[in-house]
């Protein structure tokens, strides 16, 4: 009997030591499972930070991208992007012909720029003479517009605003009649008085101090008056260096002040021309500074 229950405790101690054994091994399985999980996790919820990440610095340098596309490309021309749309400017028996195509010979879709598709400025050789118009579409890139030019040697700036590519405004020189002068660096002097009168409008222009790549504020003091919206807002001004080549057309900062703000990246002698709209009149304001 004794003998009995020694060989009951013994199979018993070693049922209960197996048991032991394998709800160690079980609980041992199941942790490293949990390691391997939880790693796993870890690793994917790092990747997906990581990808996260580089996915918002990717959208911040993209926007930032377009934030100076945006810019350069028709507030404030500024070099920076190759253009990959060209323009070609001719004059035949009082018709302007703008042909605009892409590096393809394609005509790219212009996106409407304070109320119009195109804003075709066209100065004089001398920089004495200057129009701003607003061609019209034709199909096939061909835009153009009936207009009387004396008989002078022009240049021609495009100004648009194509779709989803880059755009410099660069001059485009053509001649009408045949007494036409020559196009050269024009000895402009720097105005002395910056108040300027117009169909008994006057307009003054006040600047900050004019430095190379420093922040510049034109002011147009309109005595009082406050100009009629123009072209969606309460005026343009439009820059250019004395060869005409150098091309700006700013826009006001803000919907209640005639305040504008440029760049100018070199010295020299500029001519501006703030464009304003009193008594149903559009009155276009000379103006020549220096920029030291």
């Amino acid at each position: 009997m004794k003998q009995k229950n020694i060989l009951t405790w013994a199979i018993s101690a070693i049922v209960y030591l197996g048991l032991v054994i394998a709800g160690y091994t079980v609980f041992a399985s199941l942790d490293s499972n949990n390691d391997h999980t939880d790693t796993h996790d870890e690793a994917k919820t790092n990747g997906n930070e990581e990808k996260e990440s580089i996915n918002e610095q990717a959208h911040k340098d993209n926007h930032t991208s377009q934030r100076s596309d945006g810019k350069d490309l028709h507030s404030d021309h500024v070099d920076q992007l190759e253009s990959e749309v060209f323009t070609n400017v001719k004059y035949e028996e009082g018709l302007i012909i703008i042909d605009v195509k892409d590096k393809d010979q394609n005509s790219p879709k212009l996106e409407i720029s304070h109320e119009k598709i195109m804003h075709l400025i066209i100065v004089s050789a001398d920089l004495e003479d200057y129009y701003h118009i607003h061609p019209q579409e034709k199909g096939n890139g061909v835009y153009t517009l009936k207009f009387d030019l004396p008989e002078n040697s022009y240049k021609a700036f495009v100004d648009i605003k194509p779709k989803n590519l880059a755009y410099q405004v660069s001059p485009t020189e053509f001649h009408v009649g045949k007494g036409h002068g020559e196009h050269k660096g024009n000895p402009l002097k720097v105005d002395t008085n910056l108040a300027k009168t117009i169909n008994e409008k006057t307009v003054e222009l006040n600047t900050t101090e004019l430095g190379i790549n420093k922040d510049a504020t034109l002011s147009f003091d309109t005595k009082g008056i406050t100009p009629e919206p123009y072209l969606g807002a309460l005026g343009h001004v439009v820059i250019l260096d004395e060869k005409g080549e150098k091309f700006v057309h700013v826009h006001p900062t803000s919907e209640e002040q005639t305040q504008f703000e440029t760049k100018f990246d070199k010295p020299g002698i500029y001519k501006v021309w703030g464009e304003f709209k009193f008594d149903g009149k559009v009155n276009r304001y000379p103006y020549v500074i220096e920029v030291k």
